[in-house]
């Protein structure tokens, strides 16, 4: 299938700029904190959803539907405010301390990038039918490539494709703004509000929205210097470009029914144990679920050591970053093994090192983390890519299922399928969404080298659990 995408090309029809409706938003410089700063070495947050065509949706009514998409937008930018702005740099040099600069959001309108496109020859099957997602998907997205300290982008970008038999609605979102939490609450409030004028015009997209207003004003602890001055004498000082290895991608859809079976499964192996008061979660086994198969599919000598790093959101864990926190608020859970244990000691076993990984959070380690930060700056870069002879071993797992992917209904039907864009497709990315069914059904983007990917797709084992029609398993 990969092949009947191979020379489809995806136009680009015209590029405006979008800035906040109503035009009221106050003009300021918005510090970034220690997590926000941290991710100003990686790629844009990329996300895209597949929508079904509007009815009539063609010529002069195709463009007006994605003119209301760039009106409805206008107003989110109008409650998202700081996401129309731009990334700026300043001399931060104290005479008492040496050279240094500082990095800051510039709140001033300019306004977010917004592309129409189109593919006419693509359709809704050529990217979820597949058993490897085409790389025309890529094509999808806006600001391939930018890192958060490209300082000459828009924060924000939205990309509009129109195919031969939907719409694919994308964003690219500067990482040292917001987190992926940030990302799906806009997303939220863009497609409601296009979903009231697309139902009941204007006036009716003016109303009062259910999607909660986010809370802007950044959370840094008492400590901490406002803004931080960071020992550099420029940017480009900071900033690696990633080199990715080369990876597939398959996209693995996990029934409601099939989540409760893995989750059992695990808790029944591990009832024997000291551990019996504690439970393995859903996203827990099914993650440990992947982890097994990965370490299966790239072949790891069993002495191999195996890292799987889960992102862990901080709202609800960190006192005072409220819940609709407009920022990054996420640290890092670490569970290590020898590949041979993961393979070996079973579902229970491996979800088990995941579930003491994120048990072991501890509020006040982060708050020390971020109180020493401003004078030890550490930044997130890819890892080096292996060497040909050798796989990555490990797995990187981002996003999260309680995102309202699906509740995306912008006006004229559901989402089809969800995408990621080419921003941070590193070997062993795993990025996890809510299932297209709801009801506890979950998903996975898997991304491997090819021959890896090729040999977890023909695991039986991890195959087992993917719903027939599924991603891979089509």
């Amino acid at each position: 299938m990969q092949g009947a995408t191979a020379d489809v090309e995806v136009q680009i029809v015209s590029r405006r700029v979008v800035r906040p409706e109503p035009a009221t938003s106050p003009q300021e410089t918005m510090h970034l904190t220690p997590w926000d700063l941290r991710g100003i070495t990686v790629d844009y947050i990329q996300k895209g959803l597949l929508l079904p065509k509007p009815q009539a949706a063609s010529g002069a009514e195709a463009r007006h539907h994605v003119d209301g998409l760039a009106s409805s937008l206008a107003r989110a930018l109008g409650r998202f405010y700081p996401l129309a702005g731009r990334v700026a740099v300043t001399d931060g040099s104290d005479p008492g301390h040496g050279q240094g600069i500082t990095v800051s959001l510039r709140c001033d309108g300019e306004g977010a990038e917004f592309v129409h496109a189109v593919a006419p020859d693509l359709t809704a099957a050529d990217i979820t039918a597949p058993v490897f997602i085409p790389p025309v998907v890529w094509s999808l997205f806006p600001l391939n490539g930018a890192l958060g300290a490209d300082v000459s982008c828009p924060v924000l970008a939205a990309q509009v494709t129109e195919l031969a038999d939907g719409v694919f609605v994308a964003m690219s979102l500067n990482h040292s703004v917001a987190d992926g939490t940030t990302f799906w609450h806009l997303f939220n409030t863009w497609s409601e509000i296009s979903r009231r004028s697309f139902v009941g015009g204007d006036a009716a997209a003016g109303g009062e929205l259910s999607t909660p207003p986010p809370v802007l004003d950044r959370w840094f602890l008492d400590s901490c210097p406002v803004p931080i001055c960071l020992p550099f004498g420029k940017l480009e000082d900071i900033i690696r470009r990633p080199v990715y290895a080369p990876v597939r991608e398959c996209f693995f859809e996990f029934s409601s029914e099939s989540v409760k079976k893995l989750k059992s499964k695990a808790n029944a192996e591990m009832s024997s144990t000291a551990t019996a008061a504690a439970v393995i979660s859903s996203l827990q086994a099914l993650l440990a679920h992947v982890w097994r198969a990965a370490c299966r599919a790239r072949e790891l000598p069993p002495e191999r050591e195996t890292t799987y790093m889960l992102l862990v959101g901080c709202r609800g864990r960190v006192r005072g970053i409220p819940r609709h926190y407009t920022g990054n608020a996420v640290t890092a859970a670490m569970a290590k093994c020898a590949a041979g244990e993961v393979m070996d000691k079973g579902l229970g076993w491996t979800a088990w090192q995941l579930n003491r990984a994120v048990a072991a959070f501890d509020e006040e380690a982060v708050r020390g983390e971020l109180a020493s930060w401003p004078r030890d700056p550490t930044f997130v870069y890819a890892a080096a890519a292996p060497s040909s002879e050798e796989e990555a071993a490990t797995v990187v797992t981002g996003s999260s299922p309680r995102f309202d992917v699906y509740g995306n209904d912008f006006g004229w039907g559901k989402p089809v399928a969800v995408r990621s864009g080419a921003g941070n497709k590193m070997d062993g990315k795993v990025t996890v969404y809510e299932g297209v069914d709801g009801g506890g059904s979950m998903a996975l983007e898997v991304c491997l080298s090819a021959r890896a990917l090729a040999r977890l797709v023909a695991d039986e084992e991890f195959m087992a659990a993917v719903s027939a029609g599924g991603g891979a398993a089509a």
